[in-house]
């Protein structure tokens, strides 16, 4: 069986087996190549998406430290910035699991839900932590064919 880690893990492109391993990877900054393989997977088309993880400037002078000193740690996430990727990864997972393919769980996240007050799925689980068992409770009853 797989560890839950692992979804996660492939959707961020790192090597993390378990949750511990997982926990560790984001405090100790994950890449910035995690960043784009989410931003890629969950919103294609919005070249301004990554802007609600890691505000513009921050990431304009991490990506000029990468390009110059390549394994920099100012070039990785910060530890809150890694914890809001990992969450938005782990819902997209859960998302594309459910749906069954990227675009009908692109169309969840980013359409209004009436059991979040109308508001997107993807701004309430990057809102905060507390925002991610709400969507996944969406998800989780979809999963299994509750009312929602």
């Amino acid at each position: 069986m797989l560890a839950v880690a692992d979804p996660i893990s492939s959707v961020l492109g790192i090597k993390a087996s378990d949750p511990l391993s997982l926990m560790a990877a984001v405090e100790h900054g994950l890449p910035l190549a995690a960043l784009d393989r989410v931003v890629h997977a969950v919103a294609p088309a919005d070249n301004k998406f990554a802007f609600r993880i890691v505000t513009r400037s921050t990431l304009a002078r991490r990506r000029k430290t990468w390009a110059a000193a390549k394994q920099d740690t100012a070039s990785r996430l910060s530890a809150e910035e890694g914890t809001r990727l990992a969450r938005l990864a782990s819902v997209w997972t859960m998302a594309v699991s459910v749906w069954g393919d990227e675009a009908a769980a692109r169309r969840f996240m980013f359409e209004a839900h009436p059991l979040l007050q109308g508001r997107r799925p993807v701004d309430v689980v990057l809102e905060n932590e507390l925002g991610r068992p709400v969507v996944e409770g969406i998800l989780g009853r979809l999963q299994y064919g509750s009312a929602v």
